[in-house]
């Protein structure tokens, strides 16, 4: 349920049991989807988007061990639970020396916000840098089922176009 009591919205960050928030960060070396953490969605009783851009996404080549560079980009429509954005910085380096193809990145980084917030809507886009010459850019959406967030992930799937 959407908090609707004045006091409840607002409640200090403190009370979200957030872990990293205001905390030394530690960077973790391999992939770790433990240390993402949400919060109240203060208005769920509206649909707004929540963008994430991550312009310095490494991980590594599962074949060659060679890096990869990527910018993800991350789209939502919030339920009741929200990514705290520390946390979403630190589970997405954690990808650093993590051996995944980019689209099981996209994939794996769309499944995991799903896993933990249960969006409305979610999309993931990398926007990998060219090796051997060609660049991949996979995208992944996801609107809850029997909804109109489901209808709104086909269409924007369909007509997809990054430019």
């Amino acid at each position: 349920m959407c908090p609707t009591n004045y006091k409840i919205m607002e409640s200090n960050r403190q009370n979200e049991n957030l872990k990293a928030l205001g905390k030394n960060t530690e960077y973790l070396t391999t992939y770790a989807p433990e240390v993402l953490e949400t919060f109240s969605n203060r208005h769920c009783d509206n649909d707004y988007w929540v963008r994430f851009n991550c312009p310095e996404f490494t991980s590594l080549c599962p074949i060659t061990g060679q890096p990869d560079f990527a910018e993800i980009r991350i789209n939502y429509i919030p339920d009741k639970k929200m990514v705290e954005s520390k946390s979403l910085k630190l589970y997405l380096f954690s990808f650093r020396n993590h051996g995944e193809f980019h689209e099981d990145c996209v994939n794996t980084i769309m499944k995991d916000l799903i896993k933990l917030m249960e969006p409305k809507y979610i999309e993931v886009l990398g926007l990998f840098v060219p090796r051997g010459g060609i660049s991949i850019y996979p995208y992944a959406n996801y609107g809850i089922p029997g909804t109109k967030y489901e209808k709104m992930a086909e269409h924007r799937m369909l007509n997809h176009d990054m430019q």
